[in-house]
């Protein structure tokens, strides 16, 4: 299966702020990126989306009956969002720090549930015999994706960065 991974735009947020499940709103108009963006998918290629306006917005100019999918949502915070880095207790940080997977912020998700939700919607466009698909998703999913295509261990794809409106193309053994 090739994939096609988007980074929404840019979302306005100030900096230093943890945000990953927070419905943000978009800091310009996607639609000049939109066009751009275009060019550099095959033509009638399949697109499932975020349900985040960030991502949802754009997904629909490019494509208006894009598929929107709660799994590739970013990874819930919990607590966490919208708080300043600085402002987490360091002690919550240094346990994450210690379990990077298994660790959940208060009333938010671990990497490990991020990874299966994902993992899970994967599956499910293998089962339907999708063999190219865009997703519009936010950096977390495109870790975990592009960390499973290449069989990355854990401590490897978490440390992947990916700028807002990357593209990355990615294929996955079936």
């Amino acid at each position: 299966m090739q994939l096609f991974l988007i980074r929404h735009p840019p979302p306005r947020v100030a900096a230093g702020l943890c945000y990953g499940a927070t419905d943000l709103v978009l800091a310009e108009d996607p639609r000049p990126w939109v066009g751009q963006l275009a060019a550099q998918l095959p033509p009638a290629v399949p697109l499932f989306t975020s349900p985040l306006q960030r991502c949802l917005l754009p997904a629909r100019q490019l494509q208006p009956q894009a598929v929107a999918d709660a799994r590739l949502r970013e990874m819930d915070f919990g607590a966490w969002e919208m708080q300043s880095w600085d402002a987490i207790d360091r002690a919550s940080l240094d346990a994450w720090a210690a379990d990077p997977l298994g660790f959940a912020p208060p009333e938010g998700e671990s990497v490990a549930t991020l990874k299966d939700r994902v993992l899970d919607f994967l599956a499910e466009l293998r089962a339907a015999g999708i063999a190219t698909a865009a997703l519009m998703t936010h950096a977390g999913v495109m870790k975990v994706i592009v960390g499973h295509a290449r069989r990355l261990p854990h401590d490897a794809w978490m440390q992947l960065a990916f700028a807002c409106g990357d593209v990355v193309s990615v294929g996955l053994d079936p």
